[in-house]
């Protein structure tokens, strides 16, 4: 299956009050560079996240989002700072013999207390590190199957496109094998006639036309080129049948296609010919652009 370098994923994933959901974008890009972006306190987890996307991913710059939301209200434990409320106890008591006994009245509640600062400590649970990121990883595989999904959609159409244009390219080769011979025989008429101009009465040299129609049709023969081409083109078929991350492949095959059609248009001077060429190496181009969206 062929994929796009470019496409959208998203998943979520609730986990006892926790909401996490994770995004993935990805645009066009030599090599696989993946960058993720979650809150730090989970940032232990970015090394995972970022081998989980590296092995189903190819190529492209991929960005992942994460986001995670405590629908339920965060964890949290009330503990007493014991020795503080101690010695606010004993400070207390210290006031009422400061007061004599008499004047100071020693009446208070734990209420009252509470509200000395720092007495009651309130502190966030510690998460399962290996839990949250189980629960990250899965969520994370599920957005980049929704990621692939969208990409082997775009890489479909980006096939047929490709195909198409193939199929046109493969009828211009044609085209050209069939006018090659036609521009000898052309010449070498073109060639009998001007000798005739030249000489008049004399006798032509039949042999001299024929070597020189000769080493004219050796000039302007286009046979290897347009065979690799032909070659070229089934590898192309070949590959985008195949499937997989063929995206360098087809690039540096799509150079191979275009430098079969420059030389192709160096060999010969036939205008028709080289009008095709102009449409073979238009058709080319556009397969080249369309190859750089392959993962």
């Amino acid at each position: 299956m062929i994929r796009s370098m470019t496409g959208y994923g998203r998943a979520e994933g609730v986990y006892e009050g926790v909401t996490i959901t994770i995004e993935l974008r990805s645009v066009n890009n030599r090599y696989l560079d993946c960058s993720v972006k979650m809150p730090r306190t989970y940032i232990f987890a970015e090394d995972a996240l970022k081998e989980c996307v590296q092995s189903k991913v190819g190529r492209g710059k991929v960005d992942v989002f994460v986001n995670i939301a405590h629908t339920g209200g965060e964890a949290l434990s009330v503990t007493v700072n014991e020795e503080l409320a101690k010695a606010y106890i004993d400070a207390l008591w210290r006031l009422y013999e400061l007061g004599g006994g008499q004047k100071v009245k020693m009446n208070y509640y734990a209420t009252d207390l509470a509200r000395f600062p720092d007495v009651l400590l309130v502190e966030k649970q510690e998460e399962d590190m290996e839990a949250v990121k189980g629960q990250l990883l899965d969520v994370l595989s599920r957005a980049v199957d929704d990621f692939n999904t969208m990409r082997e959609r775009e890489g479909e159409k980006l096939a047929a496109d490709i195909l198409s244009r193939a199929d046109t390219i493969e009828k211009l080769t044609c085209a050209v094998e069939a006018r090659s011979p036609e521009t000898v025989s052309e010449y070498r008429a073109r060639l009998e006639a001007k000798m005739r101009e030249v000489l008049q009465n004399t006798q032509i040299d039949e042999g001299r036309i024929l070597t020189e129609a000769a080493i004219f049709a050796d000039k302007v023969a286009v046979d290897e080129e347009t065979v690799r081409l032909h070659s070229h083109l089934s590898q192309l078929r070949e590959m985008l049948t195949r499937g997989g991350a063929v995206g360098r492949k087809l690039d540096f095959l799509s150079q191979e296609f275009n430098r079969e059609a420059n030389t192709i248009g160096s060999k010969c001077s036939d205008i028709e010919i080289t009008r095709t060429v102009v449409d073979i190496k238009a058709e080319i181009e556009k397969i080249r652009e369309q190859v750089q969206n392959i993962e």
